[in-house]
Parts: structure tokens; C-alpha cells; sequence
């Protein structure tokens, strides 16, 4: 778990991709708007990180958004799990 104190989810998506890139030791800067593949993630890893996000933001991600689009770029991720959380809260 990543610190939630004082960060935005898209610190914490970031940080998220920061930890699968350095287990690949990749060290490189990910933009929010870089794609995560070319970046050095694998599929394997970004199946990996769909789950990751689950359980740092306490979310289930229906299976019609798990697709690759939704999991390009951290932008696109941050988008996703603010829809989520902002459906979760409106129950």
C-alpha cells in the first residue's frame, strides 16, 4: 500500500507504475501520458497492475473496463479510477 495521506489518486496510480517499472529495472520518468508498454511494462504487468489498482483504491474494476485502452497511459487509469470511486460514492 502506497501512502494515501497527502496524495492525489494520480500520484498514486504513478507511484504504482513506479514500482512495477523498477521490478522490470526500468529506470526511466513516466508522464501521465506516455504509454505504459512502450515505457517497459509487459502485458503480464499490466494485467498486474489492473489488479494493483484494485487494492490500492478498494475498487472492483467490471470487467468491460478491463481493457488496454483503460490501462495505456497513467492518465487514462487516473480517469478510470476516478469514475469508480466517484460511482462507489453515489451509492
Amino acid at each position: 500500500m502506497l501512502d494515501r495521506t497527502n496524495s492525489s489518486p494520480a500520484e498514486r496510480v504513478s507511484a504504482l507504475v513506479r514500482q512495477f517499472l523498477t521490478k522490470r529495472s526500468v529506470d526511466r520518468t513516466v508522464g501521465r501520458d506516455d504509454d505504459l508498454t512502450e515505457s517497459g511494462l509487459s502485458s503480464l504487468d499490466i494485467v498486474n497492475l489492473m489488479l494493483a489498482v484494485e487494492s490500492e483504491f478498494d475498487v472492483k474494476i467490471p470487467d468491460r473496463d478491463m481493457t488496454p485502452a483503460n490501462f495505456r497511459t497513467i492518465a487514462r487509469i487516473d480517469e478510470l479510477v476516478s469514475t469508480l470511486m466517484s460511482d462507489r460514492s453515489s451509492r
